[in-house]
């Protein structure tokens, strides 16, 4: 056993946003269709956990059993849907230039004229507020989904 969240630290569930990479691959898919209160045994290969770089405790190459309990299933604010239209490559983080991109074809999709300097105004306004590691780039997780210009 490598973690269990009844057992060990503050003995609270996991929580974490399904379908984007919040959690390893075998999650995502073997925790879909699940509901609150179903139990699961999720055998997962190391293809879709770790691999063969291993991660911690776990060494490359593990296959993973999991016990799973759904405690509560929550909507997020907005679906990832937006995240994902945003996310021109593909690489679960969004560029500067991706947001203004989007901004650009939503401002013209209702009817407005594309504007580059309010579009870059309104980037950095949101990547101060979202960039929380200061890297350049929002992830998938920094995304909160709470803003009005998205």
């Amino acid at each position: 056993m490598f973690h269990s969240s009844r057992h060990h630290g503050d003995k609270n569930p996991v929580w974490f946003t399904l379908g984007i990479h919040e959690a390893i691959k075998g999650w995502d898919k073997g925790l879909q269709g699940m509901c609150a209160g179903e139990k699961r045994k999720l055998t997962v290969p190391p293809a879709l956990a770790y691999g063969k770089e291993g991660k911690g405790k776990i060494p490359p190459e593990s296959t993973l059993i999991f016990d799973i309990e759904i405690i509560e299933i929550r909507n997020g604010p907005r679906s990832h849907e937006s995240f994902q239209e945003m996310d021109l490559n593909d690489d679960w983080k969004l560029s500067k230039a991706e947001v203004k991109e989007y901004l650009r074809k939503e401002f013209e999709r209702h009817g407005y004229a594309a504007n580059d300097t309010h579009h870059e105004v309104m980037v950095e306004d949101i990547f101060q507020k979202e960039d929380e590691d200061n890297d350049g780039f929002i992830s998938s997780r920094e995304f909160t989904y709470k803003h009005d210009e998205l």
